[in-house]
């Protein structure tokens, strides 16, 4: 090859793995708006689509506290939620399937036969169809985060295709109540959003259960447009 040729194809792979890198990393990535456009941008398109795939974790749930450990499922805006939810009760935790619809919350209890139809509050658990409320759903803490900030940009999710800019902020605990009812004082937030404005995963920080200190609980999206009926058992 030429010698200017070879430096021709020197200078276009240094523009191509300099664009790559630009792409990958540092805190200019995302759709290219403020925190809050992103935001609204990522409200939106959870709020439009037919129904997701979502996950609900903790590692710190408080000993003695009768509240939420893990959730998995996948719910639509009827609002429904079709999945199971993991309870941890006087320190023992129980798996249950659950399908709330139609403002009525079914479980199969263990040692139970059947269907049961609870209050979830009862439980220190929200209607898990209400998340999914444009109103009021999980949806909403996204245009009621205050003090944005914009962090890093990665790769991430399958095959590391994915686009991930990370915000963070603060969210009061009225607004929380909506998910976890005895939720008091302002939680510390972290959403991570693809270029495409979907919002992959959120994470909350604060006061969840009554007399009980700080802990995180984080919550991850995927599966847009995700079709599935969902009706009383």
């Amino acid at each position: 090859m030429p010698a200017r040729h070879r430096a021709a194809a020197v200078l276009t792979a240094g523009a191509l793995t300099a664009l790559s890198l630009t792409a990958c990393s540092g805190s200019d990535g995302g759709s290219g708006g403020s925190p809050e456009d992103v935001l609204a941008a990522a409200q939106q398109n959870l709020d439009e689509t037919s129904g997701v795939h979502l996950t609900l974790h903790t590692d710190d749930l408080p000993d003695g506290v009768t509240g939420v450990e893990d959730a998995e499922g996948v719910g639509t805006h009827a609002p429904a939620f079709e999945g199971t939810i993991t309870i941890t009760l006087s320190g023992q935790a129980f798996q249950v399937p659950v399908v709330a619809v139609d403002d009525k919350v079914y479980v199969q209890l263990p040692l139970t036969p059947g269907w049961q139809d609870i209050d979830p509050a009862e439980y220190g658990a929200p209607d898990p169809a209400h998340l999914f409320d444009p109103d009021s759903g999980f949806s909403s803490l996204l245009g009621e985060t205050t003090d944005l900030e914009e962090g890093d940009t990665v790769r991430g999710g399958e095959d590391n295709k994915e686009v991930l800019t990370e915000y963070t902020g603060k969210v009061a605990g009225d607004v929380v109540q909506n998910f976890i009812p005895t939720a008091s004082g302002d939680f510390d937030a972290t959403y991570t959003v693809t270029d495409d404005d979907e919002l992959r995963e959120a994470e909350l920080t604060g006061v969840f259960y009554e007399d009980s200190p700080s802990m995180t609980y984080t919550v991850t999206f995927d599966e847009y447009g995700t079709e599935k009926d969902i009706s009383a058992p």
